[in-house]
């Protein structure tokens, strides 16, 4: 730390205005977590430049780590904005919180789609949490608030919406959420710097695509080119994400064995051992299943997952926690959806 900005720190006494607007807070209906408090949001934690502080309004627990972001042209076509509810509206009718700016356009639309599902959906703003912008969205934020959701911003209340703030409030939408879904974006959208930081962030990125003759799909489109995941359906961002699902954050990647029965009724003790042969046998059917997967990319170089699967005998949701229980040191995934070895 440089040692100017030391000396400014420890000689700081100016504490007025800030124990204002902590009061300020309530009346408001808002809050203040700080990164070390546990209801801070957990995959806002891991990137590399974390917000200290997030100030917000409404109910939404933030610690659900099931948020899917989605963004793009605030001048969208009806298209993108038909595409971006229908995202929002299914995505929030399968129990994800839909993560957008509160934007014109395809963000309005996504927030808008989620609470037309009942489901949550959380705000990031580019300004005071107490600013709505732009204006006509006030009713859209009021809904936000009545139906669970949440407005979140790190600037203190009362911030307006300048141009310099919005750059930097992308890295808090595409680090709160597992990916960013791009709908609509021209060449030099700000929605491209939310999927750039996306990357940095180790996110998973989405794109709609769009006309090669229309202006405002062409940076969606490059962002195809690039690698991102082409999405046409809601399943097409359900199953790219399914990996990272398959278990509780932080929980080991293990299967569970069945406990040991203790009631000491006969009848019971019988259906209960009965119960234990069926989960072992379940367990060496996985194992073996495990096995057979890592046999078939022997013989291949690169593996669909849909090859996998019809060759497991297993459902997707099985083959896709083994795949990445695998992924660990055997399997190596691939863009497309394809797997090898690792």
């Amino acid at each position: 730390m440089p040692r100017n900005t030391a000396r400014s720190i420890a000689e700081f006494r100016d504490f007025e205005p800030l124990e204002k607007e902590l009061c300020e807070l309530p009346n408001i209906g808002a809050r203040l977590i700080k990164w070390t408090d546990p209801d801070y949001p957990p995959n806002l934690r891991q990137i590399a430049d974390p917000p200290p502080f997030l100030f917000v309004r409404g109910t939404a627990q933030l610690s659900d780590p099931t948020c899917i972001a989605i963004v793009g042209a605030r001048a969208a076509s009806d298209i993108g904005r038909r595409m971006a509810q229908r995202l929002g509206l299914e995505l929030a009718a399968k129990g994800f919180t839909v993560v957008s700016g509160l934007a014109r356009g395809i963000d309005g639309e996504a927030h808008q789609g989620a609470l037309d599902a009942h489901g949550k959906t959380i705000a990031v703003m580019g300004c005071g949490v107490d600013v709505i912008y732009p204006a006509e969205h006030r009713k859209l934020a009021e809904e936000i608030l009545a139906n669970g959701g949440a407005l979140i911003s790190e600037l203190p209340i009362g911030t307006q919406p300048l141009a310099e703030n919005f750059p930097t409030r992308n890295r808090i939408l595409s680090g709160l959420c597992l990916g960013v879904v791009i709908v609509e974006a021209a060449e030099k959208s700000g929605s491209l710097i939310t999927a750039r930081m996306a990357l940095e962030q180790d996110r998973q990125v989405f794109a709609v695509p769009g006309s090669p003759l229309n202006g405002k799909t062409r940076g969606s489109n490059r962002l195809l080119k690039e690698g991102a995941k082409l999405v046409e359906c809601v399943e097409d961002v359900i199953e790219e994400l399914a990996p990272q699902m398959a278990r509780p954050q932080g929980a080991p990647r293990q299967l569970e064995v069945p406990a040991k029965p203790t009631n000491t009724d006969a009848r019971d003790e019988t259906v209960t051992s009965s119960e234990s042969v069926e989960g072992a046998k379940t367990l060496e059917m996985v194992a073996d299943s495990a096995t057979t997967i890592l046999n078939n990319l022997k013989d291949s170089e690169r593996l669909h997952v849909d090859s996998i699967i019809e060759s497991s005998g297993l459902n997707a949701q099985t083959v896709l926690r083994l795949l990445l229980e695998l992924e660990l040191d055997r399997v190596t995934q691939h863009p497309g959806k394809l797997f090898s070895l690792a």
